[in-house]
């Protein structure tokens, strides 16, 4: 074992100060940040008043609103009449149709009428002075022959009493509002109602047997068109689920991206070299583009199309206008850096030869950019995609407009959730193939 006496060590320590003498900041930067970052989270919690912000947060609606992007309801109305009969209404434009029978509604021999909600354990029976609601284990019987609907018996805590009706919450299957002259039953399926077809096409409520027969060898439908022709008319223009507007405007967005990004770039390009201090030896030129490229940049995208919505009116042309500028900023911002970041070097070499500027640019500088060039516009084209869907919202045009609208309702949650799933699926395909023509461009492997 080597022993070190104390001159040796005072040696090593004058040799090594930093390792044996290590500052405040080395000692207790860590602890520091620690310290810090508690505080900030104090903070915030303090200045945004999380506690209570959860507290009053209406947690019941997140369960609501997503069980309806994957579901929708039925809601038929059951009318008593001065006779006893029960007269069964549907709302308009019903998923149902016009003229609906469906299995889980019975006409009971006595003339009541029994709706199964779910199964067996879920139930209503409606009859001319009673209405009987099963759920949780137990038969809650509700009188409606006098001036308000009365509960006979104790009041579960699924069931709500007003004044002039009863309520009965029976979860996700549905609920259930009592009133002295008539009932009301709101009944939910998984799913999405009349996706393919919707009630007005002639292939509605049919086994998908059936069409694909329909298609392939049945008489025509419609003597003037094919049944082919007519089935894809259909989906194309099914009023419920507009595929045809959807999609239409699904392409307008990924216009609207892959056009703004493509100007963005070529105005950006040439604006680059006139940036970069290393290309342009213009100190006022080149501070005067880089405040043009702040500019362009710091005014969000979203403002650009509030902005280009007013003067060009609604459409993709806004979208694609705000694209285009915040893009100009953008790229000429990173393609100036790129450009001041090269080895100065093979373009030194070219220039000696007494190469004209031109041919010093496409190959002294030009293989060294061009890496850059590709994976920061295929980046920010993918990005603009996403962007495309949220200015879309404000009037520029897109599938951003479409689901701005059918958010606007709070009743089609099913159209938001399409909509959404067809918006991550582009991006997703865009990711890919942004990421395997980078990669190709650039000569590397995909892992």
């Amino acid at each position: 074992m080597t022993v070190i006496d104390a001159n040796r060590m005072h040696e090593i320590e004058a040799r090594y100060p930093e390792y044996f003498h290590r500052s405040f900041r080395q000692r207790f930067g860590g602890l520091m940040i620690l310290i810090a970052t508690l505080l900030y989270s104090l903070y915030a919690v303090w200045f945004f008043d999380l506690p209570k912000l959860f507290a009053e947060a209406h947690w019941e609606r997140v369960g609501i609103y997503l069980s309806q992007w994957i579901s929708y309801d039925v809601q038929p109305e059951f009318r008593i009449q001065d006779d006893g009969s029960i007269e069964v209404r549907y709302p308009r434009f019903s998923p149902l149709g016009d003229n609906p029978h469906p299995d889980w509604l019975v006409n009971n021999p006595d003339g009541s009428i029994t709706v199964s909600i779910s199964g067996t354990s879920r139930s209503v029976t409606v009859s001319k002075n009673k209405t009987i609601v099963t759920a949780h284990g137990v038969s809650v019987p509700v009188e409606v022959s006098s001036g308000a609907p009365k509960v006979i018996g104790p009041v579960p805590g699924w069931m709500t009493v007003y004044d002039d009706n009863v309520l009965a919450d029976l979860g996700f299957a549905g609920n259930v509002s009592i009133s002295v002259d008539r009932v009301k039953i709101r009944k939910r399926f998984i799913g999405w109602a009349n996706f393919v077809f919707d009630t007005q096409s002639s292939f509605f409520d049919k086994p998908i047997g059936e069409v694909v027969s329909l298609i392939i060898s049945e008489p025509r439908i419609k003597p003037d068109q094919s049944n082919l022709s007519l089935a894809f008319d259909d989906i194309w223009n099914n009023s419920e689920w507009q595929h045809g507007d959807v999609w239409t405007k699904l392409f307008q967005t990924i216009v609207m991206a892959f056009l703004g990004t493509l100007l963005g770039s070529l105005a950006a390009f040439p604006l680059a070299f006139l940036a970069a201090r290393n290309i342009t030896p213009n100190r006022l030129l080149n501070q005067m583009l880089k405040r043009f490229f702040d500019f362009l940049r710091s005014v969000d995208m979203l403002i650009w199309a509030l902005f280009l919505t007013r003067a060009f009116g609604p459409g993709p042309l806004a979208g694609s206008g705000a694209i285009f500028l915040t893009e100009t900023g953008t790229l000429g911002k990173l393609y100036s850096e790129g450009l001041e970041n090269i080895d100065n070097k093979p373009r030194e070499g070219i220039k000696s030869t007494g190469a004209q500027a031109v041919l010093v640019h496409r190959y002294g500088i030009m293989p060294q950019i061009v890496p850059v060039i590709v994976s920061q516009t295929l980046y920010q084209w993918e990005s603009n995609v996403r962007g495309a869907t949220i200015i879309g919202a404000v009037g520029a045009g897109g599938i951003g407009l479409k689901l701005w609208e059918a958010m606007r309702t709070n009743a089609n949650w099913e159209n938001v959730a399409y909509m959404v799933i067809l918006i991550l699926i582009v991006v997703f395909l865009f990711d890919a193939a942004s990421n395997a023509l980078r990669h190709r461009l650039m000569g590397t492997k995909t892992h």
